[in-house]
């Protein structure tokens, strides 16, 4: 495998994350985003406030993809991180969401989170459902027609989640 490098975002990466962005969203396979979504929702969404976002790059710098961690509530829910993930199409195929899955649980623990829960993950993304499951992710749940995919129609979204440690170590009274 090529060398990829993993390494936090950066304002100067934006039009490179927007490249990626707008891509799946003109598809509209993945993401509930629409088509028409503008540059300033994406720079918010990768960049914003308590938005912890990495890019891969190949060697010459090139941005294959990204990845957002952020708290997936407020809260009595901070602890469980929500992640998501984008692979530029140029990409697709060579282990990048691999890569992105593994340093994204490293970084979910580094920051204190101790579970990960995927919300929204299009069923027909068959791809991102092996990968995440590979990566030790279980599904939670189906939400039966939650998605409105451009080529299929309405499909289920998928809730995912994974522990990040035995819950006997965590902080803190258990339920």
């Amino acid at each position: 495998m090529e060398a990829i490098t993993i390494r936090p975002a950066q304002l100067e990466d934006l039009d490179a994350i927007w490249e990626i962005f707008h891509f799946h969203l003109t598809a509209g396979e993945t993401y509930p985003f629409e088509a028409h979504t503008p540059k300033s929702a994406c720079e918010e969404y990768w960049l914003g406030p308590n938005v912890n976002c990495f890019v891969a790059q190949d060697k010459t710098g090139r941005v294959l993809g990204m990845y957002r961690v952020v708290a997936n509530q407020a809260g009595r829910g901070a602890h469980v991180a929500n992640a998501s993930y984008m692979v530029s199409d140029a990409a697709q195929g060579r282990g990048i969401g691999y890569l992105m899955g593994k340093h994204s649980l490293d970084t979910a623990r580094e920051l204190g989170f101790l579970a990960m829960q995927f919300n929204y993950v299009v069923s027909t993304n068959q791809p991102a459902v092996a990968l995440w499951q590979k990566l030790g992710f279980s599904i939670a749940g189906t939400l039966p027609k939650a998605y409105r995919h451009e080529q299929l129609g309405y499909v289920d979204a998928l809730v995912m989640y994974q522990l990040l440690s035995d819950p006997a170590t965590w902080p803190g009274k258990e339920a």
